[in-house]
């Protein structure tokens, strides 16, 4: 929804715009900057500064919401002793205002960062400021990252699952943390680091949770899915109107859309598939049908080889990675978003982390087999921030489209990883996988050839692997557009 820049010690003021300008993309709407005071809606090309300072921020903002109730506000935004910048959305953005108001604070409380800011500064008239943003995270429900400074400590934190990226690095005379890999790089940086999930970077020391949302044990009910998969979606619309769905017709993005056209009948929302694929792929036909079956409007992006050479040096750039499947998932992400961008879209809804949830990819049939699979799946989503919630959100964030990934919800994760193994895959010969969510799909709604459609990653579902290895690997050496 934005990009957060950051540095402190002894830099160049020039450095903080250069880092703005290089992550535009992903707020295009408004820039703003705190030096030795906020200044917002700047110009990044003329704005200039000459100041004794040992801390900036920088924030670029990509607008989502504009109603009365709620607002995507320029930023940074601060109040007495505390600065912050935020990237993301809060879930629960109206119980925290509630909350906030309820303790007594008057000002008029209208973007997910004030809101933010304000529940931190209720906890730090307590507590250090570490503490205070360990109370505050407690209570907030959301895909984040963020960082408040209170004129002597700095916090920034990651989300529990890492939907929001975030990325550090420092030398002899400053250190600096950024939305993107890219940033840091314009400013001279090699060394760069991932701030973990539900990790906090204080004061450059990195503190991390005393218990990961991957390695919570509860009691596992298969009854309660259905319930929290549909709060999850639910939540993840709030206050919009329009959304789009990445959509292959598989059985985990129709199940998406189909619980978004169940809350559309009782709110005013305008729900669109995007589907991205070569002619005749088995992802166009796949999604064709489901489409028609879920009476929904679909626009397709039919890929030619020429297309994906034209873009193929943007995304490598982008996902800083010449890895093939990465490559091929990140294009197809960047397809859809760009189709999702040219309809005025700013937020796009996808499928990401139904299969290490649920147990989808084939190499888990192994892990069941060895009785490891829930071993295998916790180990997936503690790695998926870096593994593929990275490319995605870089991919998705080069259209200024914000992505939402309902089976990502804190709570449904907790919930899943501790449903048993048997649930997920039901035998050595189950070659669909995913037993507990297909069943679900096909009880909602969905028919049969929906819910029962075998897996197929998106690379090959696509198409788009054939084209990069047959034809695009004979004349170019990918690994060298990472320079």
């Amino acid at each position: 929804m934005s990009s957060i820049v950051g540095l402190q010690g002894k830099f160049d003021e020039k450095d903080i715009i250069e880092m703005l300008k290089t992550s535009k993309y992903r707020g295009p709407d408004s820039s703003g900057v705190y030096l030795d005071k906020i200044y917002t809606d700047i110009n990044l090309d003329d704005f200039k500064m000459d100041c004794e300072c040992s801390i900036a921020f920088g924030h670029n903002l990509l607008s989502v919401y504009d109603s009365n109730q709620r607002l995507s506000k320029p930023q940074p935004v601060s109040n007495d002793n505390l600065t912050l910048i935020f990237d993301g959305q809060l879930y629960n953005f109206p119980t925290i205002r509630n909350l906030v108001v309820k303790v007594g604070v008057c000002e008029e409380i209208n973007s997910d960062a004030d809101a933010l800011l304000y529940l931190i500064e209720f906890y730090f008239k307590k507590m250090d400021l570490l503490e205070a943003v360990k109370s505050a995270v407690k209570l907030i429900d959301g895909d984040y990252a963020f960082a408040v400074w209170n004129g002597e400590n700095l916090a920034i934190v990651r989300d529990p699952l890492g939907v929001k990226p975030l990325f550090y690095a420092q030398n002899d005379e400053f250190s600096a943390f950024a939305s993107t890999k890219q940033s840091l790089k314009s400013i001279g940086f090699d060394d760069i680091k991932t701030l973990k999930p539900e990790h906090i970077l204080y004061d450059w020391i990195d503190v991390g949770p005393s218990q990961p949302i991957y390695e919570k044990i509860m009691e596992g009910d298969v009854s309660k899915i259905d319930k929290m998969l549909k709060l999850s979606v639910s939540k993840r619309v709030g206050e919009l109107r329009e959304v789009g769905v990445i959509f292959s017709g598989g059985v985990d993005s129709s199940y998406l859309a189909l619980l978004l056209k169940e809350i559309s009948e009782n709110i005013s929302l305008k729900i669109t598939l995007y589907a991205v694929g070569v002619k005749d792929s088995k992802d166009l036909k796949a999604a064709i049908y489901a489409s028609k079956f879920l009476n929904l409007d679909l626009k397709i992006c039919e890929i030619t080889e020429d297309m994906i050479r034209q873009n193929l040096p943007l995304v490598v750039k982008t996902i800083d990675d010449d890895n093939l499947m990465k490559i091929g998932v990140g294009l197809t992400t960047y397809f859809a978003t760009k189709m999702i961008s040219e309809d005025n879209i700013k937020v796009a809804f996808s499928g990401q982390g139904a299969d290490e949830l649920f147990g989808g990819y084939k190499r888990y049939l192994e892990s069941f087999v060895n009785d490891t699979l829930n071993y295998d799946l916790r180990e997936d989503i503690s790695n998926m921030y870096h593994v593929n919630l990275e490319r995605d959100e870089s991919c998705a964030m080069l259209n200024s489209v914000d992505l939402r990934l309902p089976f990502l919800d804190k709570n449904l994760v907790e919930l899943v990883l501790n449903i048993p193994d048997n649930k997920k895959i039901v035998s050595m010969h189950d070659d669909m996988r995913k037993s507990i969510l297909r069943k679900l799909a096909f009880e909602e709604g969905l028919d049969y050839e929906i819910a029962y459609r075998p897996k197929k990653a998106a690379q090959y579902g696509t198409g788009i692997d054939k084209i990069l290895r047959k034809k695009i690997l004979k004349d170019t050496d990918i690994s060298e557009l990472l320079n």
